[in-house]
């Protein structure tokens, strides 16, 4: 699963408190999260459903096939959440006998006939309506949701939105719509047997066996899935979708898309056959399993999900040329979701608390990607942009990564599980050798195929190929919590000529591990690979001619540690010149944030950044610039200019333009006026912004043309300063993603926060239902992202009550258009109710 990620999520995830959860106890903790005890063991899940729309039910019958796991028994009990129970009974070649059944409490607990023995299978008939609305558990900050099957606009009332239906199962959501063990531990085969009407295509997992039309416009789909797999990973979707056809090998990839965006469908997910490839030979197992298919979900309560062989994706897949020409935002989703067809659905995690041998491979697919098909320098940006979301948040910091403590299961799909798990895996990758670590991983695979596996394998097939006795790693790393916190200090002795230097850790528990250290002599930099003991000092000592010109510790970016460190712009000049690691010329070019147009050599710094081969560091350049700083704009304008007509990536000609608009001169205006035809939204948007930032005058005539409808993030972070100060309501309701979270926006971004309240207030004082709506419906969507905390439902219902006192006064001043305005009344006041 990829975890969608809106405006406010690191900061609901920081808010959010323990969600309290049943325990299971071995006795020797307060808390501790046994792998589920196996008293069954599925064999096979035979479905036949069909939907009733109106009532948003799901018709079912099920066959159980099963057996005791190793214990004789004469119960089975499965988990069946929310549902209506009409049949129970024994299944013998096609002859019912009923049995008896208790359900309660959403167990479903049946006796059986007789008393059955290890590998003594039956087959349990099961007749029953799912009910996802009677489900009574709630999402997370993780997954928003978890009522398991989601019918969207059902009754088609809402226009713009299509009628679909999907299925969402992780974590222990399947049980929503077929009674089952719900458990991640138990794998079985499949087929369901689908009837929709006949408008409609559906998607399941496996293969499409046989399509048979029904006398009433309806038609049956018969899905096959004949190799093993957790029931977690059982999905239906229906609707509307085009299909498209790739393939890789013999293999079928489809790509099912909304009509609308069937045009961009090979734009969107058109390398995904090349990610199969690449990764089947990197992994040294070729993907295992008989189709891939992809399909996206609107409302969808999370990012993405690994569903097998038929992936789901939230409806941000879904980009048009004007976001694909700049960055397909979506692609390491793709190869992440992609990756847990080895990692999550072939072996699979047996147990929530070890919820890393499924979610930090997956994360670390995305380096993996990035580094063969963009290179290296875009693998560690993309990481150090992850571990830094991890870094940067301390209350992740007492996490192990390998969890039994959890409150809810769903806690543990966070940043520790995910961007730091990636990040160990990175080193572990540095430590052991390309070949020894794929090997490794190629042995965990081969081992575990379709079963269940947990840390301590992988570390074993790690150590079996290796030869490392990695117990110290995985100790530190797995089963323990932290990073190093790092600083130094250097002495040089001129007659030894000797640099000595301390490397300080001040984390409770010190860490070992190997460390780049560069020391710069005469200008030029010798790289030392040291080992840093578990200690809370450790002294290392090299040669050097005189008093280095430079330290950089952790040269090579491979440590996932948060260092302090101060350098001179001088230093970071000699460093981002000399360094060939990005992380090292990243952070460079970062240290002279404070010191840009106050320093000569940040300025040369700048200069340098903007000819360097990587475009996230022209970006970064461009961002700390200021052109309206003479001596800067002397130097840099000229090269800026350039970027900003002729660079190859459209986000640096974006971010160029940006940079000009800063000098407020006219003669830039042909480039911000061509700008605004460019198919790339970021050129776009940076130029319209350019030209108002001249001009003011004509925000509204050119800001009224830009499509903000389904805009990014991003997108609307830029514009939104530009539609808020000049008032263009034709912009308002696109405004809601980001003004809906300014309370929480304020954290991250003091400037943009202050203008998205101003947006906020805006909307509350004007008479724009859309608008209001677009802002109830969005908190409404969010709250199981926010989690539990009183303090975030305080800070929700207040802002609502705000903006509730606000429509008040503007009815009692505008009567006539009482309507419209009760209508939003009615819309905020149902929000307040929500986060009661």
């Amino acid at each position: 699963m990829r975890k969608a990620i809106l405006s406010i999520a690191i900061l609901g995830v920081l808010f959010s408190a323990n969600v309290s959860a049943q325990t299971e106890t071995s006795g020797r903790n307060e808390v501790y999260r046994a792998t589920h005890t196996k008293l069954t063991e599925l064999k096979h899940t035979k479905l036949k459903v069909n939907f009733d729309y109106q009532k948003e039910q799901m018709n079912g019958e099920e066959w159980l096939t099963a057996s005791p796991y190793f214990y004789a028994t004469n119960e089975l009990t499965l988990d069946a959440k929310g549902m209506l129970i009409h049949e129970v009974a024994l299944d013998q070649n096609g002859k019912k006998s009923p049995l008896k059944y208790d359900y309660k409490n959403d167990i479903l607990k049946i006796t059986l006939d007789k008393t059955y023995t290890r590998n003594q299978d039956y087959t349990v008939y099961i007749k029953y309506t799912s009910r996802p609305n009677e489900v009574k558990q709630e999402g997370s900050a993780a997954i928003n949701d978890a009522k398991g099957l989601y019918f969207i606009n059902a009754q088609g009332q809402d226009p713009d939105k299509p009628t679909q239906i999907w299925t969402q199962g992780e974590t222990e959501s399947s049980s929503a719509w077929f009674p089952t063990i719900d458990k991640p531990n138990q794998k079985t085969t499949q087929e369901i047997f689908m009837t929709v009407p006949d408008k409609y295509v559906t998607l399941s997992n496996g293969i499409l066996k046989e399509s048979k039309k029904e006398s009433n416009g309806e038609r049956t789909d018969h899905w096959v899935m004949d190799k093993r797999h957790s029931t977690y990973l059982f999905f239906m979707g229906v609707g509307e979708y085009a299909v498209v056809k790739d393939k890789w090998k013999n293999i079928p990839v489809d790509y099912y898309i909304e009509k609308e965006y069937e045009p961009y469908a090979k734009q969107i997910y058109g390398n995904t056959p090349e990610m199969i490839d690449f990764f089947s030979k990197k992994l040294g197992y070729d993907y295992p399993w008989a189709k891939y298919a992809q399909i996206s979900g609107r409302d969808y309560v999370s990012g993405a999900m690994e569903n097998t062989t038929a992936t789901l994706h939230g409806s941000d897949i879904l980009q048009k040329p004007g976001q694909l020409i700049d960055e397909n935002k979506w692609e390491d989703t793709i190869a992440h979701e992609l990756f847990h067809h080895w990692f999550g659905d072939l072996v699979t995690a047996e147990s929530w608390s070890n919820l890393t041998v499924n979610e930090s491979f997956a994360n670390y697919s995305e380096y993996l990607w990035n580094e063969y098909k963009y290179g290296k320098d875009q693998a560690d940006y993309h990481q150090m942009e992850d571990v830094g979301h991890y870094i940067h948040n301390p209350g992740d910091f007492k996490k192990n990564l390998v969890r039994f403590d959890y409150s809810s299961r769903e806690d543990v799909f966070d940043l520790v599980t995910y961007q730091k798990g990636g990040g160990i895996l990175h080193m572990l990758r540095n430590y052991l050798g390309d070949d020894a670590f794929f090997a490794g991983i190629t042995d965990y695979l081969k081992t575990n195929e379709y079963k269940n596996a947990e840390a301590h394998q992988l570390r074993l097939s790690f150590e079996k190929v290796s030869g490392k006795d990695l117990n110290w790693f995985f100790n530190q790393w797995y089963f323990g919590s932290g990073n190093p916190k790092l600083s130094y200090t250097t002495s040089f002795e001129p007659v030894k000529k000797q640099i000595t230097v301390t490397l300080n850790q001040s984390q409770d528990l010190p860490f070992e591990f190997p460390l780049a250290i560069d020391v710069y002599d005469n200008g030029k930099p010798k790289r030392y690979n040291v080992w840093a003991n578990a200690a809370a000092k450790n002294t290392f000592t090299f040669d050097s001619s005189k008093n280095p010109d430079l330290i950089n510790i952790n040269a090579d970016g491979i440590l996932l540690a948060d260092i302090t460190d101060s350098k001179t712009p001088e230093q970071n000049l000699l460093q981002f010149t000399n360094s060939k690691e990005f992380k090292s010329k990243y952070n460079a070019l970062n240290g002279i944030k404070d010191q840009v147009g106050k320093n000569p050599a940040a300025t040369k710094l700048l200069s340098a950044a903007l000819k360097d081969s990587f475009f996230r560091i022209r970006i970064k350049a461009l961002e700390l610039m200021d052109l309206s700083i003479p001596e800067q704009a002397k130097t840099l304008a000229g090269d800026v200019e350039k970027l900003a007509v002729n660079d190859p990536k459209t986000l640096v000609q974006g971010a160029a333009i940006a940079a000009l608009a800063k000098t407020k001169d006219k003669k830039y205006v042909a480039i911000f006026e061509k700008g605004l035809n460019a198919v790339s939204n970021s050129v776009k948007v940076n130029s319209l912004a350019a030209i108002i930032s001249v001009d003011p005058s004509k925000a509204n005539t050119f800001a009224d043309k830009i499509d903000l409808q389904d805009a990014s993030e991003e997108m609307l972070n830029q514009l939104l300063p530009v539609v808020v100060k000049n008032k263009v309501t034709s912009q308002m309701a696109n405004l809601a993603p980001v003004v809906a979270f300014y309370p929480f926006v304020k954290f991250q971004d003091p400037e943009l926060g202050k203008v998205a309240e101003e947006g906020y207030n805006w909307i509350m004082t004007s008479d724009n239902l859309k608008a209001t709506e677009s802002i109830t419906k969005i908190l409404g969507q969010a709250k199981g992202q926010m989690g539990d905390n009183p303090q975030v439902k305080m800070m929700i219902t207040q802002m609502l009550k705000e903006g509730l006192n606000k429509k008040m006064e503007l009815l009692k001043q505008n009567p006539q258009k009482a309507a419209s305005i009760n209508s939003q009344i009615d819309a905020i006041n149902k929000a307040i109710e929500n986060f009661k």
